[in-house]
């Protein structure tokens, strides 16, 4: 039934299809189903790499078990179950975006879980406890997120507590910014090592030229957000 929950028989075929090399659109095509549905699954599941059918079905039927024995930590509670079911397919959705934009399925649910949550901080048994993995787990997908600026830490004792703010965007923009500047400055050095003259050269430079401009864009984009957001705050 293209309206109802994924089966069996559903996973079989997206496995298939991933091994074959479909691309999501076309897999959720055959299945009569949206993209967003193949796209959560597959997220969930292990990423496209990763999935498996039997294993995807028989984690599905593990997270309806433990949906009915208790909530999840980290997503608005409500006495309407509409609300929080709303919530949780919101944080499966934001997790596949993600994914699909190139972050590490688990290092995505960190982020999801902390972003999401009312606080907006959690610490790192919490952030274990709720994702069903160990702190080790824990520490390398927020050492990840720390290196990109996405979320903060602070110790509190024995403690370790992360954050996400509402600058965490900004920031991540910025840094994706000093990036490109990075990249210049490499590229235009290799042009000027093999020579413009050269097509290696060529390259380089025209890689040099794009990443200067794409930097200057971000940078500006960024400074445009600072002082919009700024104004905001003074309302």
């Amino acid at each position: 039934m293209a309206g109802g929950r994924l089966t069996a028989e559903d996973r079989r075929r997206i496995a298939e299809g991933l091994a074959a090399g479909l691309a999501y659109a076309e897999i959720a095509r055959r299945l009569g189903r949206s993209r967003s549905t193949v796209t959560r699954e597959i997220a969930r599941n292990g990423g496209p790499h990763g999935y498996r059918a039997a294993r995807a079905q028989h984690a599905t039927n593990w997270r309806a078990r433990r949906r009915k024995r208790t909530p999840r930590a980290g997503i608005p509670h409500t006495t309407d179950n509409r609300d929080v079911g709303t919530a949780r397919e919101f944080e499966e959705q934001f997790v596949a975006i993600m994914i699909e934009t190139g972050m590490a399925p688990m290092t995505a649910r960190v982020f999801a879980a902390l972003f999401l949550s009312e606080a907006g901080s959690l610490t790192a048994t919490e952030l274990a406890r709720q994702l069903h993995v160990s702190p080790a787990t824990i520490s390398h997908a927020t050492k990840w997120l720390e290196q990109r600026q996405m979320v903060t830490r602070e110790r509190e004792a024995r403690r370790v507590r992360y954050f996400v703010d509402v600058d965490v965007w900004y920031r991540t923009w910025v840094a994706s910014a000093r990036a490109m500047a990075i990249w210049a400055d490499t590229t235009r050095h290799g042009a000027g090592m093999f020579g413009t003259d050269t097509p290696t050269g060529d390259r380089l430079r025209t890689t040099s030229q794009f990443f200067e401009l794409l930097g200057h864009d971000m940078s500006q984009a960024a400074e445009h957000w600072r002082q919009a957001l700024s104004m905001q705050r003074r309302r």
